[in-house]
């Protein structure tokens, strides 16, 4: 029974792993690297030059030979994407992160000179390869792309493309786009008066813009009403994010302390007005977000998006929260914990909710965020 399992998994005209085991063997890796900080590559091989050839089975028979004598025992290598892209994972690289350009030239040169045995360098030219290291960096180089690398996600794509997937999260597109309507609707009067009250406030515009990260790691322009006064310095913020999200953050003003609550928002920021401040604690600032979601950038329920310079300080598996699931204005964290849990509790929450998401759980929250907003527990 087991030898008919493995024998299942293999595509056997090649010697290779076929593309849903591959898939789901570099999503146990990732898994696996995040707990053991040790680094894999991923090589990707796109043979589809050779579609036209006459010997094309011949010539993707001897590159996957080549490649399965060329790596290791504990290297993985399988097809990426079906009779177009073959794929190998170079595992355990222990590495330090700044080494891992020469390690990835190194196993580049090494592949390259395995396959001369076999064909010339015009043949070679027409195999494009490319290479993906995970952990990724977290570092922001461009501005609306995707912080995160979807090559290295292959099973994220391929599950959303199932058919009970693709009903769900179009219900879910319609009710995002049905609930920001009605919801832009019924508090146009509000968006006014809030307007003229930011104005009245303090010098300034009525939106605050920002850059979110995203969907897999889009970065996107958010909208809140202004709380705060214009060009204040955001090193307050950042340094509080950081030590936050490192558990280092301790709120030390007596009986706050006492209560040892951690608060992800900052307390009594000067940088907010007064008007600001009731905003904040009433959540209405967050009402132009509706517009977000109009727009397709943001979801009514789902994970909050991170600033960019927060998304720098993440952990590896502190990125599952902005994997899957677009940015809601409400979701697990905020019913359940909002502003008084500690960084890792939120992210267990959004990734608890991206598990285990369904319909019913969306409308479980939509019902519930009004009354946690009457509350106001936790607001800041």
């Amino acid at each position: 029974m087991v030898s008919k399992i493995c024998a299942s998994l293999m595509d056997h005209d090649y010697g290779i792993y076929v593309e849903d085991y591959f898939s789901e063997l570099l999503r146990v890796e990732r898994k696996r690297s995040e707990r053991s900080k040790d680094h894999f590559l991923l090589m990707l091989l796109d043979i589809s030059m050779f579609q036209e050839s006459d010997n094309k089975k011949g010539i993707a028979e001897q590159i996957s030979s080549t490649l399965c004598a060329s790596v290791r025992d504990i290297d993985v290598v399988g097809w990426y994407k079906h009779d177009t892209v073959i794929g190998v994972m170079f595992r355990e690289i222990k590495e330090a992160k700044e080494r891992l350009g020469s390690v990835r030239d190194m196993i580049l040169r090494r592949i390259y000179n395995k396959l001369l045995n076999f064909y010339d360098v015009e043949h070679i030219k027409n195999i494009l390869v490319s290479c993906h290291s995970f952990p990724e960096s977290n570092e922001i180089t461009l501005a609306n792309a995707p912080l995160l690398d979807l090559n290295l996600y292959p099973d994220l794509l391929l599950s959303t493309k199932t058919p009970l997937n693709v009903l769900s999260f179009f219900i879910k597109t319609l009710m995002d786009v049905f609930g920001s309507l009605v919801g832009i609707i019924i508090f146009s009067p509000l968006f006014i008066v809030i307007a003229l009250l930011v104005k009245y406030s303090s010098p300034g515009p009525v939106f605050f813009r920002q850059e979110r990260v995203g969907l897999f790691g889009k970065v996107f322009t958010f909208l809140k009403f202004r709380t705060m006064y214009v060009n204040e310095d955001l090193e307050i913020h950042k340094q509080f994010v950081t030590k936050f999200i490192s558990g280092q953050e301790d709120d030390s003003t007596g009986a706050e302390k006492a209560e040892k609550e951690i608060i992800y928002k900052m307390k009594n920021d000067p940088r907010v007005t007064r008007t600001g401040r009731f905003l904040r604690k009433t959540s209405l600032d967050e009402l132009p977000q509706l517009l977000n979601v109009l727009k397709g950038d943001m979801s009514l329920v789902g994970p909050r998006p991170p600033i960019p310079y927060e998304y720098e300080q993440y952990d590896v598996w502190h990125k599952g929260r902005i994997l899957e699931f677009k940015p809601g204005i409400t979701g697990l964290w905020q019913v359940e914990g909002r502003s008084l849990t500690s960084f890792n509790e939120m992210v267990r929450l959004d990734i608890k909710y991206i598990r285990e998401w369904s319909l019913w759980l969306d409308i479980k929250i939509l019902f519930k965020t009004p009354l946690v907003v009457l509350k106001g527990k936790g607001a800041y």
